[in-house]
């Protein structure tokens, strides 16, 4: 099988590294970065050094491909539209001077559903970005979808907060303890492992799933009992809650993660890792 990653950085390159030590799959990977070839050349095949959409060479990277899996994340917000839906608009258009592409899976975020006050969400829930960028992202989705076809199954995952080797919550939170933070922690959190995103989108490759698909874990804990367990943990000075400041959080949200469990996909860190 041939596989085409498009947008290898820290969710791409887990991927094709799984891929390259499980399989036998060939593997096509892009990048905007030079330095990162050299990476990239020992879970790849192939790199190719491209933007996402630049509609030739997209042309030329999914040339004979099976699967392409877009995981694309932009560098800073002034790059946001052209790194997702240019990008969606330029592989869509190379799709469709490609017979061979059976499958196109494509990472997303929960943000897409915006602000919901705590209140459960499903993949039925219609998505209200409350952001700029959510929008791009929303709008990125819906290019990718449309262009299912009998002959090309379309599957997004909405992932929650990425987290994992290299990207562990302490990691994230570094500047975090002893600070205070507006608002009074109430708000819901929703996180998925870097173990848990391979694992799905290899599952979504082998079931062939096509859709919408959300990808979080079962922990759903409010912003104050994460930072008060992960800063407990580490022996670290809490945080001072301030609810006379608005949070500015863009999103609040408990996302469900039943439609993918129910096709059958069962999650390797249910609760968070601290």
């Amino acid at each position: 099988m041939n596989i085409a990653v498009i947008g290898c950085g820290y969710v791409g390159c887990a991927i094709a590294q799984y891929w390259q030590q499980n399989s036998n799959f060939t593997i096509t990977a892009t990048t905007t970065t030079p330095e990162r070839i050299p990476t990239l050349e020992k879970v790849a095949q192939k790199v190719i050094l491209t933007p996402g959409n630049d509609l030739d060479k997209l042309i030329t990277v999914i040339n004979n491909q099976d699967t392409v899996l877009l995981s694309v994340g932009a560098k800073g917000a002034d790059v946001y539209q052209a790194t997702y839906i240019e990008t969606a608009k330029a592989l869509v258009a190379a799709l469709q001077q490609n017979s061979s592409v059976q499958q196109l899976i494509y990472t997303s975020s929960y943000s897409v559903y915006g602000d919901r006050n705590g209140e459960w969400v499903d993949e039925t829930t219609p998505a209200i970005p409350t952001t700029p960028n959510g929008e791009i992202l929303k709008a990125t989705e819906d290019i990718l979808l449309a262009a299912s076809s009998p002959h090309l199954r379309v599957c997004i995952l909405r992932l929650g907060g990425i987290y994992g080797i290299g990207r562990e919550l302490m990691k994230i939170f570094a500047r975090v303890p002893g600070t205070t933070r507006p608002g009074d922690g109430s708000d819901i959190t929703n996180w998925i492992h870097l173990d848990d995103i391979v694992g799905s989108i290899e599952f979504v490759r082998q079931h062939q799933l096509q859709g919408i698909y959300n990808l979080v874990d079962d922990a759903h804990l409010s912003s104050k009992e994460l930072l008060d367990t992960l800063l407990a943990k580490h022996n670290l000075t809490p945080v001072t809650w301030d609810n006379t400041l608005k949070s500015n959080r863009p999103y609040n949200t408990k996302v469900s993660n039943q439609k993918i469990k129910e096709a059958g996909y069962k999650l390797i860190h249910p609760q968070l890792i601290f």
